[in-house]
């Protein structure tokens, strides 16, 4: 069966040969498009997609150009820097193959004076991307800023477009062409804003990105899992690793803020080595950070984005907090098997635990399909049930159901809770199929728009039939044109 996956992979994600061409009979049969179907299965099993980060000082066209590749105005664009602050990821495609696009953001121009925070953001965007693109405005030319995020590439060693960006027409080429000074290779003359040039550009960045990108995580088959240990500030999570190693690997203090970095430990845990990343706390929202701050939030969403599972630590003493919950959906946007780590769980009375309780329920309830485990990282107390834990998310994280068993399935639901009729018509789920894993990744079509309530109450079902444990789901949804069926 495996053999059979890995034949179909290029062309339907996880389904085998046999599951496949069942699939496409069914959409076929209930008339839809079969070109459109087979691209939304591409879109939902393709697994991580290729990721090109834009990078460049401020106010040179990233945003325009960013939305000149995805073909649609989605970035903001305003004549004035600083307008995109935190980092938008898009999907793209050219010349039939797919890729994600970072647009790394306006930065503030007080976070340790502008050269540095552009150096954060295209750090960060830097290491997370497979290749770079470049933006330099070319009536401007080569910048010190300019140069510094030069090096910064240099040190980085990913494949790299230079994009001569604001060239309306053939006389501002000769600006282009002075960029070959920045030793970046061809600069390719481009105009974001009306889109000339853009073609040639947009190949060389298809040739510079890899077909997939390398797994970070994962890397050897049966290697160590990486986990990252996620939270606010001084919540402990120092603390949890060196417990959980019986050894004091790394620095913990009262003072909040101690990890900068993101440590990565191989640790030994019920039999099996993983690898641990110890994170900087996360305090607000990263725009509004100052200086090394501003910096260790970057670091740290690189590392959920490299881990397999994120343990988010709660310091169960305080009350939860947005910045709790903003945690949390950071792991969840990036589709991370999540366990949730109540922390000094020693130090809490009987009407402390009673208060806690409720606060889960009522701010907490989007990830009540995590795991959840009350630990103290002081005392050791219960950290024998975290490996269960990671082992029953990352389980969930990796489960796939059958094309057939799922339609039986999407069957009984429909009949036993059809969708509300609305303005005279009653949508339904026809049929669907999961087409990846890691996080699993659901594409569902019907006969009309399913209400967002609907969609909650079939995810529900989803995780109640199927398990799911401890990771998100992404349910996309297809509506068949209204066409008629094709004979």
């Amino acid at each position: 069966m495996n053999d059979q996956i890995h034949t179909g992979d290029q062309q339907h994600g996880e389904l085998g040969d046999a599951e496949y061409a069942e699939f496409m009979e069914l959409a076929a049969q209930e008339g839809f498009d079969l070109e459109e179907v087979e691209g939304d299965l591409a879109a939902a099993g393709h697994g991580p997609l290729p990721v090109l980060a834009v990078v460049g000082r401020p106010n040179v066209g990233k945003s325009t150009l960013v939305n000149r590749i995805i073909g649609r105005r989605e970035a903001v664009v305003e004549d004035r820097p600083g307008v995109t602050r935190d980092r938008v990821t898009y999907e793209a495609e050219w010349s039939g193959r797919r890729f994600k696009v970072v647009d790394t953001g306006g930065w503030e121009q007080d976070v340790l004076g502008i050269d540095a925070s552009v150096a954060a953001q295209a750090e960060f965007a830097i290491e997370a991307a497979d290749a770079v693109v470049f933006v330099v405005d070319a009536t401007v030319g080569a910048t010190d800023t300019d140069e510094a995020v030069v090096k910064l590439l240099r040190r980085a060693g990913k494949p790299v477009v230079l994009c001569a960006n604001k060239v309306d027409g053939p006389s501002a080429e000769a600006d282009a062409a002075m960029l070959w000074s920045l030793g970046l290779g061809e600069p390719y003359p481009v105009s974001a804003l009306h889109g000339r040039g853009t073609g040639d550009m947009l190949d060389a960045v298809l040739e510079a990105l890899p077909e997939a990108p390398a797994q970070t995580f994962g890397a050897t088959i049966g290697g160590p899992r990486r986990i990252a240990l996620i939270g606010r500030p001084n919540v402990g999570k120092s603390s949890l690793l060196n417990k959980v190693a019986g050894e004091e690997r790394v620095v913990v203090n009262e003072m909040a803020g101690t990890t900068r970095d993101p440590v990565d430990e191989l640790i030994e845990l019920g039999g099996v080595t993983w690898k641990f990343v110890d994170t900087a706390g996360i305090r607000r929202r990263v725009h509004l950070q100052e200086g090394a701050d501003y910096y260790a939030s970057l670091r740290t969403a690189a590392a959920v984005e490299k881990a397999e599972l994120a343990v988010v630590l709660i310091d169960s003493s305080e009350s939860i907090s947005v910045q709790d919950q903003r945690i949390i959906s950071m792991a969840v946007e990036a589709g991370r098997a999540i366990v949730v780590a109540y922390n000094k769980w020693d130090t809490l009375d009987e009407e402390r635990r009673y208060y806690l309780e409720r606060e889960i329920e009522t701010e907490l309830g989007q990830i009540q399909w995590a795991p959840r485990v009350n630990v103290s990282a002081r005392t050791g107390r219960h950290m024998e049930k975290l490996v269960p834990a990671i082992e029953t998310a990352l389980a969930g994280w990796e489960t796939r159901v059958p094309t057939g068993r799922l339609n039986a399935f999407l069957g009984e639901i429909v009949a036993s809770h059809p969708h509300p009729v609305r303005g005279g018509k009653q949508p339904r789920i026809l049929f669907g199929t999961q087409a990846g894993t890691k996080p699993p990744r659901f594409v569902l079509f019907a006969s009309g728009f399913l209400e967002a309530g609907y969609r909650r109450f079939v995810e529900r079902r989803l995780r109640e039939e199927f398990g799911f444990e401890g990771t998100p789901l992404q349910i996309s949804v297809r509506v068949r044109e209204k066409r008629g069926r094709k004979k």
